[in-house]
């Protein structure tokens, strides 16, 4: 769209706000900025308000990195969870997507990504040492591999496996009902939930 067609420069900056978003274009910017437009002050202050109190007060789990609103999260907090089983999972979205599933009773691990060099992503940037160290205490008895069956995925749950073959835990991977290549996003509840419960050992995964 030419910028000269912005009738008002306020409007403009909002939509190049707006344009920053993932997946959203400049038309769509438009229609979220004229929509905010017609809505009560109270409405945008509010929407505006939620949205600095996210950026400003969130916190992450100290135990696994999951978004929280106190130091540990509602997840590792909760007594009924199994703490001898963590799922690794690459962001907090992956965990809201396990969770929906009803099929994991266990807690998780917030990796924040994974390792992809062209994106120039290494495993200092990850949370693995984090990881270590739960590991490390002793009390887990299984670490399940939960990342994308992608090439940046299988290469950091290598580089995981190798990392954790050092203590004395089971190490598992969801089971191939997420076709290789796909992202858990993209997976529906019921073949995620499958591919949890019918995890296998990761050894069986490597070609020899």
């Amino acid at each position: 769209m030419n910028t000269n067609q912005y009738p008002s420069l306020l409007l403009e900056n909002a939509v190049n706000q707006f344009a920053k978003l993932p997946g959203i274009g400049r038309k769509t910017a438009l229609r979220l900025v004229l929509y905010l437009l017609k809505q009560e002050n109270a409405e945008v202050t509010n929407f505006a308000e939620a949205l600095l109190l996210l950026k400003n007060e969130v916190r992450y789990c100290e135990v696994c990195k999951n978004i929280s609103d106190t130091d540990k999260c509602r997840i590792c907090s909760d007594p009924s969870r199994n703490e001898e089983i963590v799922c690794v999972v690459e962001t907090v979205k992956d965990v809201m997507l396990i969770e929906n599933t009803s099929q994991f009773r266990g807690l998780y691990h917030v990796l924040g990504g994974i390792i992809s060099p062209m994106d120039g992503v290494g495993p200092a940037d990850l949370e693995i040492e984090s990881l270590l160290q739960r590991v490390a205490a002793g009390n887990i008895k299984e670490i399940i591999l939960a990342l994308s069956t992608t090439m940046e995925g299988d290469t950091t749950n290598f580089y995981l496996y190798k990392k954790l073959s050092q203590y004395p835990v089971q190490i598992s991977t969801i089971a191939r009902g997420i076709s290789v290549g796909d992202e858990l996003q993209y997976a529906d509840e019921v073949t995620l939930g499958r591919s949890i419960v019918n995890r296998i050992p990761f050894k069986e995964t490597m070609q020899i």
